[in-house]
């Protein structure tokens, strides 16, 4: 409880639960916007393919605002749920992780399209079980990193247990085979080690080892090495392995400063493939040009950059859990829309990673949404946790009442745990404030 005075100078107590946050603004926004953008992409870009399929214009839009609509009611649920309760099923989270890349090899349940066991059948839909994989694996990684966070910094069995965890997702999915997401939770697993505090020389041994033994294994598949050797030189073979990239590339190039015009693409018409999917930013450069590029760049600068930050706030406030989780899904989302820009600009080798909540995909839109929902959470629960600081300071005391009981005396400073540096009223305020859900 916190104490104060109203008006008439009468003693109040304010239970700290009562207090509620708010979510980052900038975080919604952001969001909105580019969930708007896919919208508009998708409607452009999947009309001639619907056609061409004979199963309707508008049918990948309307598929496309189902997922997200769906994935708008997750993301509220998870938005509606205390990190506390998420925290407390982390060892069930890594369970789940092994046991949803292990579905898609069961007969009957597992769906195989062109090659790849990456679905499961849910009856009305294919499900990738990758998309959710990555959430749940943040999950259980921030629990880790809060739970042995001195550990992880200073042994080196600490640091080794994530990766091993990392190795082993890594080798499910390259049964599937999905090589894009075994590199993109590979990458989210050392940045969020390195966010977490651990020994960067001790770090870098594994990484050294492992980075040779990635390359190998892209090789090893002939259809990997071409995507490499298509990749440095698409228009080598423009009709066979570099038709992809060099049609992503044309269209690019027609996009020059200003775009052709919303929906005046040429490439998407039946030219450039996936192009409602892994190529979406293709048409997008083409239709809106050079500042449609720098509008979708600077998009997810903003969301990954503001979640970021999120988490360092989280962080300084020793609420490690929400600020490794924010951390997660920064990464998630900035390396996987990296890869996708890359790969549509030719910087990087072809690989199936969507951009998020952009390219059409059921899967990826809907736990897109619910990795956001975790972020807005965590930024409810650190603008809640500020306010109730900001309450046990007295940083909102009313002004002195006119008559009445006098205010209470000033108290002494709190002593200080000299060793940690921080206040005793730092130590109590840290963990976790407040019971109620969000508002």
């Amino acid at each position: 409880m916190a104490t104060t005075w109203d008006s008439s100078g009468v003693r109040q107590a304010t239970r700290l639960d009562d207090i509620h946050g708010r979510f980052d603004p900038w975080l919604v926004g952001v969001a909105i916007a580019i969930a708007t953008l896919g919208i508009v992409m998708v409607a452009s870009s999947s009309i001639a393919i619907g056609e061409d399929m004979g199963v309707g214009r508008y049918y990948f839009l309307s598929r496309h605002l189902v997922f997200l609509a769906a994935g708008i009611v997750l993301a509220a649920l998870v938005m509606r749920t205390e990190l506390r309760t998420i925290e407390k099923y982390d060892r069930l989270a890594l369970v789940a992780c092994v046991a949803l890349l292990l579905l898609v090899f069961v007969p009957g349940l597992g769906r195989t399209v062109n090659g790849a066991h990456r679905w499961i059948n849910l009856g009305v839909s294919n499900f990738q079980v990758v998309e959710a994989v990555k959430v749940i694996y943040i999950v259980w990684l921030a629990s880790y990193l809060v739970r042995f966070r001195d550990e992880v910094n200073a042994t080196w069995p600490a640091m080794i247990k994530p990766l091993g965890v990392a190795i082993v997702l890594v080798a499910l999915l390259l049964l599937q085979p999905d090589f894009g997401s075994a590199s993109l939770l590979l990458a989210v697993t050392a940045g969020m080690l390195v966010l977490g505090g651990v020994h960067l020389p001790r770090m870098a041994a594994p990484v050294v080892i492992g980075l040779p033994l990635f390359a190998f294994v892209a090789i090893l598949e002939p259809y990997r090495l071409r995507r490499i050797t298509s990749f440095m030189d698409p228009w080598d073979d423009q009709l066979g392995a570099g038709y992809q990239l060099s049609n992503a590339l044309m269209a690019v190039g027609r996009g020059e400063f200003s775009g052709v015009g919303l929906g005046a693409s040429v490439q998407k018409l039946s030219y450039l493939p996936e192009a409602h999917t892994d190529f979406i930013f293709s048409v997008l450069a083409e239709e809106l040009g050079f500042v449609g590029v720098c509008l979708v760049v600077g998009l997810f600068v903003a969301l990954v950059g503001r979640a970021l930050w999120v988490g360092l706030k989280c962080v300084e406030m020793r609420r490690h859990f929400a600020g490794y989780c924010a951390f997660g899904v920064a990464l998630m989302i900035g390396l996987q829309s990296l890869v996708s820009i890359g790969v549509n600009l030719g910087l990087l080798p072809t690989k199936g990673l969507t951009l998020p909540l952009v390219s059409s995909g059921g899967s990826s839109v809907m736990m897109t949404c619910v990795a956001i929902g975790l972020l807005l959470r965590v930024s409810y629960e650190l603008d809640r946790a500020q306010r109730q600081v900001a309450r046990l300071r007295g940083e909102a005391q009313p002004a002195e009442p006119a008559a009445g009981p006098p205010p209470p005396t000033a108290q002494p400073p709190l002593p200080t745990d000299n060793r940690r540096g921080t206040s005793r009223l730092r130590q109590r305020a840290e963990p976790t404030f407040g019971t109620g859900s969000s508002a």
